[in-house]
């Protein structure tokens, strides 16, 4: 019997999951995920800080130099901790039993991943290509979703406003000269853009191609499994400045230097959209509930990649079923999620195995899985991360 089919059967349809940390060179960590204070620099400064844990990976973190090849990638693990096997490879071999037949026929991969994004300034307005421009560097285009969970922002860094796409009066001409004037200093891109107030426990949906300067708010981030940018953006609040790198990053050696080619790969009407909120904003929606739970879309405007979020209230035990297979985390709580003990941690070191992130097969998902709170005070509330959910109608 292989690993990944042992460890299934352990689960009994569910995989538990270790923790993946990711650093980011041009990031500074807003220290809200929970791992502890001496390691968020665990890995050297010249790789930056951990400001990112990636959830249900099969996707490499393209972190450039020195990256190793499994960073982004998460690893199901035993009860005992003592056997693991990368998730990517679990999905390789068990295919659809593990993932649902229709998504292994159409990908043959596990198609998303979700993050938890924790930095303390904004980040640069930048891009995730499209599938035109992404498939020229051999990846995928990025579509990606935002959620604002209130139980990982106890405060809202720096800027807790995140700036979308682009004003609908600005000219092309106007951000070509942004983007050639790229390395003189502050580029003025945000002159042409506007930036909104993040609410928590809300989220935005971001099209590949769109621009957007993230907030410093500690945010779930479901998107499709490709890590393709670029920064459109050179000096940052704070006089923070971004490297001419990351402004062909994902660009084809060959159309390095022409700003035709950066100006491209901006999908020019979703960027000037005058009723951006109106199209990109999400509020939860209520999907499912009863007097022991409640279930609520948070990510609901992409095709390809959406999420739930669970709350089961206290000492309550319920039943939940689902079409697709999905990837959880729990925020909050403590109790059963089918065979295994659950619990939020309160900090985690680096490298430590916990008991919040698990993968829950399609077999299992619609067969249901049970799921007990058996806290007397404190609701249980985890985030369910999918694919191509049959039972979400856009």
């Amino acid at each position: 019997m292989k690993l990944s089919e042992k460890l299934l059967k352990e689960g009994n349809g569910i995989l538990r999951l270790k923790p993946t940390w990711v650093p980011r060179s041009f990031c500074r960590p807003g220290k809200r995920i929970k791992l502890h204070p001496d390691d968020y620099y665990v890995l050297g400064v010249e790789r930056g800080g951990i400001d990112e844990r990636w959830f249900s990976s099969t996707t490499w973190a393209e972190n450039g130099p020195g990256t190793p090849p499994d960073e982004g990638l998460s690893y199901a693990v035993s009860a005992d901790g003592k056997e693991s096997v990368l998730l990517r490879q679990a999905v390789d071999e068990l295919k659809g039993e593990l993932i649902g037949e229709n998504l292994w026929n159409k990908y043959h991969k596990w198609p998303m991943f979700s993050k938890f994004f924790d930095n303390l300034g904004p980040l640069p307005h930048h891009i995730h290509h499209r599938q035109q421009h992404a498939s020229r560097v051999g990846s995928d285009g990025k579509p990606e979703m935002y959620f604002f969970p209130s139980q990982l922002n106890n405060y809202g860094g720096e800027f807790d406003y995140t700036f979308f796409g682009l004003d609908p009066d600005c000219t092309k001409e106007q951000i070509k000269d942004c983007l050639v004037n790229f390395t003189k200093g502050d580029n003025h891109l945000l002159d042409y853009s506007q930036a909104y107030k993040i609410k928590l426990d809300t989220g935005w949906d971001v099209p590949p191609g769109v621009l957007h300067a993230p907030a410093s708010v500690c945010t779930y981030e479901p998107q499709f499994a490709s890590d393709v940018y670029a920064m459109y953006q050179s000096v940052l609040l704070g006089g923070h400045t971004v490297s001419e790198d990351l402004l062909w990053k994902n660009c084809p050696e060959e159309e390095r230097g022409n700003f035709d080619y950066l100006l491209d790969v901006i999908d020019w009407d979703k960027n000037t959209d005058p009723h951006f909120k109106k199209n990109r904003f999400m509020e939860p929606v209520v999907a499912r509930e009863s007097e022991s739970y409640k279930e609520e879309w948070i990510c609901y405007k992409c095709p390809v990649v959406s999420a739930k979020r669970l709350t089961v209230y206290p000492r309550q035990s319920v039943v939940i079923s689902d079409g697709a297979a999905y990837g959880m985390i729990l925020i909050e709580g403590r109790g059963k999620l089918g065979v295994w003990n659950i619990e939020t941690p309160v900090m985690i070191r680096y490298g430590e195995l916990t008991n919040d992130e698990f993968f829950v097969s399609e077999n299992a998902a619609k067969s249901g899985v049970e799921i007990v709170n058996e806290s007397d005070s404190e609701p249980l509330v985890m985030l369910k991360h999918f694919s191509e959910n049959p039972d979400l109608v856009l």
